[in-house]
């Protein structure tokens, strides 16, 4: 009997390959496929719960296995270090014990990311600035590669970071930084805390989960009510819907071939792709996360919401209350508070300064900035040591600033993150000061809220230029378009030869800005129904998905970061 096919087929599943981590995506039947075996074990064995947590652990390591390859190994290496360390905190006697322990976790786990993912990016900088040509190679890369005889799948003239080291790197310092403040006991089990750091439905893309919050959960018995079912079919099903036929479809029809090559569109094309950027973005994250929170209450875990329709917001503060919440708290928590949030200045704050500035005059290639930055230096500081009130508001403008700065760097190893996270920090900083002067700030009339979204939103879809531009260059080419070739007499032209794709944006912004009371009334009424009409419901979204994927399985924004 030739076992050559089987053993080949067994090698596709089990072994990592170059060219089908997009699999496992939410949005591929590979993935369900997968799921369905995984709860088809889980049914047997969900209510002894070391082996449900044992087993859920296994499968998310095979999970980021098969999406990332060898990187696992990193996962497994931030798992152990923070285990340990975190055991160290909390059983040291010593305050400058715990101190040290907290402080070697918070440095591996950010040298690692440092490494990783931004390594290239500020060798790059630095050639660029001093006119070195410092190459570059990910050895560490390679060798978790060649170690195990897979070829390094990524170009060697360009480092990939790890699929979603980001969101586990956040997710392990927030466990050690809260054992060190003593709002959390460590696990004791290690793989327990490895499910924890592993969990694979929020494990690339977040929501970014706090120990606080996951870890009890581990030790409670599974629990999922009629009602906690049909909650989770339908966050799936919104999720799926979201990312494919609304997030796909505005990229693949409209929006890649403008930021593919700005100057060939009109700025009219420009602002819509920019427009339909903001829906795309958004369907996309909000229904991975959606997705995500499905799947494992499925599983009897609850995971917190990340999105709360954040193009209602009427201000920027609002704005980042309300999108990637587990993000925007995180960097609250573990950043903007300990620089001395909107109370005082830190060393930490200046020390972040001094070295963001520096970077600035770095990369310009200006050293006049220097005189610039040196000189408002001075005038602030003689302003604040004549005024307290004045250096109070610059410690707390200067906290927001780097944190924002800061916050647009975790996307990404680019400078177009760094200026998009720049561009939020200076309206987050303009808000606090017009919210104290506006006559319109405390006024709830539906035409000065509408107003305000329109703002905002504007705002927010301005600096999404350069969120989504791989270069600089694209960004300025586009502005440049918006500002000089608007041409209102091609958008009747334009309308009409791309009416699929402005059909589905404007649907898309009704349903995002409709009442919380008839989005509850539309949910409500699906978990309450017969059971045949959620399999009929399944059964038309999963068809409509399907039509939508001829072209193939599309990525997740977030994957990247």
């Amino acid at each position: 009997m030739d076992t050559g096919p089987v053993i080949r087929y067994l090698e596709k599943i089990f072994v990592f390959h170059n060219e089908d981590y997009l699999q496992l995506f939410f949005n591929s039947l590979y993935f369900w496929l997968f799921f369905g075996f995984i709860l088809a074990v889980y049914s047997i064995i969900y209510k002894k719960k070391a082996l449900r947590n044992v087993y859920l652990f296994l499968i998310s390591i095979f999970f980021y296995y098969k999406i990332s390859g060898f990187f696992f190994y990193l996962l497994i290496f931030s798992t152990l270090v923070d285990y340990f360390l975190g055991l160290g905190i909390y059983y040291s006697k010593f305050r400058w014990s715990k101190l040290l322990f907290v402080t070697i976790s918070v440095s591996v786990n950010l040298a690692v990311l440092v490494y990783f993912k931004y390594a290239w990016f500020f060798a790059d900088s630095f050639n660029q600035v001093f006119g070195t040509t410092i190459g570059l190679e990910n050895h560490l890369g390679h060798w978790f590669y060649e170690a195990n005889g897979t070829p390094y799948p990524h170009d060697p003239a360009r480092w990939l970071p790890p699929i979603g080291i980001s969101f586990f790197t956040f997710q392990t310092i927030s466990y050690s930084v809260d054992i060190y403040k003593g709002l959390l006991r460590p696990v004791r089990n290690i793989l327990d805390f490895g499910f924890y750091v592993s969990f694979f439905p929020q494990l690339v893309m977040g929501p970014i989960v706090r120990a606080s919050h996951f870890v009890p959960q581990l030790y409670r018995d599974f629990k999922l009510k009629k009602y906690e079912f049909g909650l989770a079919l339908y966050w799936i099903l919104k999720g799926l819907a979201k990312k494919v036929i609304l997030a796909d479809f505005l990229a693949v029809y409209f929006v890649d071939s403008v930021f593919s090559d700005p100057l060939r569109a009109t700025g009219f094309e420009n602002v819509m792709a920019v427009v339909g950027y903001s829906m795309q973005v958004y369907a996309d994250f909000s229904g991975y996360t959606d997705i995500a929170i499905g799947i494992a209450l499925l599983l009897g875990f609850r995971l917190n919401k990340n999105f709360d329709s954040p193009y209602k917001a009427k201000n920027v503060g609002e704005f980042w209350k309300r999108w990637h919440i587990s993000l925007s708290t995180w960097l609250k928590d573990y950043l903007y508070i300990p620089l001395g949030g909107n109370r005082k200045g830190s060393a930490a704050t200046y020390i972040s300064l001094v070295v963001i500035l520096a970077a600035i005059v770095l990369i310009s290639g200006w050293p006049a900035l220097v005189f610039y930055f040196g000189g408002a230096i001075i005038v602030f500081s003689v302003l604040a040591y004549i005024f307290p009130g004045v250096k109070r508001s610059i410690d707390t403008n200067i906290n927001l600033m780097v944190t924002m700065l800061l916050g647009g760097l975790w996307h990404g190893a680019s400078w177009n993150f760094v200026i998009w996270g720049g561009l939020n920090g200076i309206g987050l900083v303009v808000y606090k000061f017009w919210r104290k002067i506006s006559p319109w700030e405390k006024v709830n009339h539906w035409t000065v809220n509408v107003w305000k979204i329109a703002v905002t939103f504007t705002f927010i879809t301005f600096t999404r230029i350069f969120f989504r531009s791989e270069t600089i260059t694209i960004a300025n080419d586009m502005m440049y378009q918006i500002w000089n070739d608007f041409s209102f007499s091609v958008v009747p032209a334009v309308v009409s030869s791309a009416y699929p794709f402005f059909i589905t944006l404007v649907l898309g912004f009704i349903l995002h800005w409709l009442p919380y009371s008839m989005k509850d009334q539309w949910r409500n009424r699906f978990i309450r129904s017969h059971v045949l009409l959620k399999i009929l419901a399944c059964i038309i979204i999963i068809f409509v998905v399907y039509q939508y994927m001829k072209g193939g399985v599309r990525s997740f924004i977030y994957f990247q970061f």
